[in-house]
């Protein structure tokens, strides 16, 4: 059906929002990712906004490229049940808002980026800092 136009919907940019989260989670930027898919990264760009809907074909080659199962990018929908943990218990998902922590980019590059630190000592120094800067003992 050529030029029927397609609506965007808040399941498209739950899918885009968890298809970012993962790319930063690995450190990867949108040109790399794109590479590894073999598309522009123009168009990952438009994955992540929900800009363009995303095709369970191309949804499965990105989920194999972020080593995830597709299942991730469902993760935190409302109705979708979450994944059982290795001893056959439901974990919890948690409802993810603006202002939590974990949601947000920056948290995921500052996790990534400590633990690229190259040993204990300066791991602690920057655990202090944070500490001093919060006023916490």
């Amino acid at each position: 059906m050529a030029g029927r136009k397609v609506t965007i919907t808040s399941v498209d940019e739950h899918i885009g929002q968890r298809m970012q989260l993962r790319r930063v989670m690995l450190g990867l930027s949108q040109k790399d990712l794109a590479n590894v898919c073999g598309i522009s990264f123009q168009q990952i760009q438009k994955y992540e906004t929900a800009g363009n809907r995303i095709s369970a074909s191309r949804l499965f080659e990105i989920s194999t490229a972020m080593e995830t199962p597709v299942s991730f990018f469902f993760l935190g929908l409302p109705g979708n049940p979450p994944e059982e943990t290795r001893s056959g218990r439901r974990a919890r998902v948690a409802d993810q808002s603006d202002d939590d922590p974990l949601s947000k980019n920056e948290t995921l590059q500052l996790i990534r980026l400590f633990w690229k630190l190259p040993n204990d000592d300066q791991r602690d120094m920057i655990l202090k800092m944070l500490k001093t800067l919060n006023g916490v003992e």
